[in-house]
């Protein structure tokens, strides 16, 4: 199946540098809600057949546009939220912004017992995305979409694809309402079609292995 990835529209808090992980989030500003709306013709030649959210509203905000130019209900689905910020929650200082990445990124290299101050580790986190993915693979559709959160989408692309150039959930940026094309499945394994529009660039040797 195709599944798309989508990043969540710009929030007060993206503006801020906060790290604002919690439940239920706020919504989106102005330009975040431009973004939802552009999103509608980013599909255009590319449908989907099911659209899935995170329990955050930004996200729910951000697909609510492309639901209804495509005739679709928005599924919530509990897992696909973002990387929890433990006691980091809310910050902007820069030491605690780089302990959330550092811890994050750890973690798609597989160091899973890495923890957040007084949040998940690696097998929280992974266990619950990867169980929405599983179900969301597992619906009998050739094409769906998801709208979550950066550092969530990062971190899993970077865990969940082989054979890239390069650490992936270090030198991918992704931006608000930035979109990742995979094809696969659970069972078989996912493959980066693009990031952003951008082919993905592989490692012949490792892609073959």
């Amino acid at each position: 199946m195709r599944l798309f990835l989508i990043r969540h529209g710009q929030t007060p808090s993206n503006i801020l540098g906060a790290l604002d992980t919690g439940h239920p989030g706020p919504g989106l500003t102005d330009l975040g809600s431009s973004q939802a709306l552009a999103l509608v013709d980013a599909f255009t030649k590319s449908p989907v057949e099911a659209l899935y959210a995170s329990t955050l509203v930004r996200t729910q905000h951000t697909a609510a546009p492309l639901a209804a130019a495509l005739g679709l209900d928005v599924d919530i689905r509990a897992g696909l939220h973002e990387i929890e910020a433990g006691a980091l929650e809310m910050r902007t200082d820069r030491e605690s912004i780089m302990t959330y990445v550092e811890t994050a990124f750890a973690w798609s290299v597989g160091e899973y017992d890495r923890r957040m101050p007084d949040g998940p580790d690696g097998h929280d986190f992974f266990g619950r995305f990867d169980a929405d993915i599983e179900a969301i693979s597992s619906a009998g559709v050739e094409s769906a979409a998801l709208v979550s959160h950066g550092a969530a989408i990062r971190v899993w692309v970077a865990h969940r694809s082989s054979g890239l150039h390069g650490d992936l959930a270090v030198g991918y940026v992704l931006r608000n309402t930035g979109i990742v094309e995979l094809e696969g499945s659970t069972h078989d394994g996912w493959r980066l079609v693009s990031w952003e529009g951008k082919p993905a660039v592989y490692d012949e040797e490792s892609a073959s292995a």
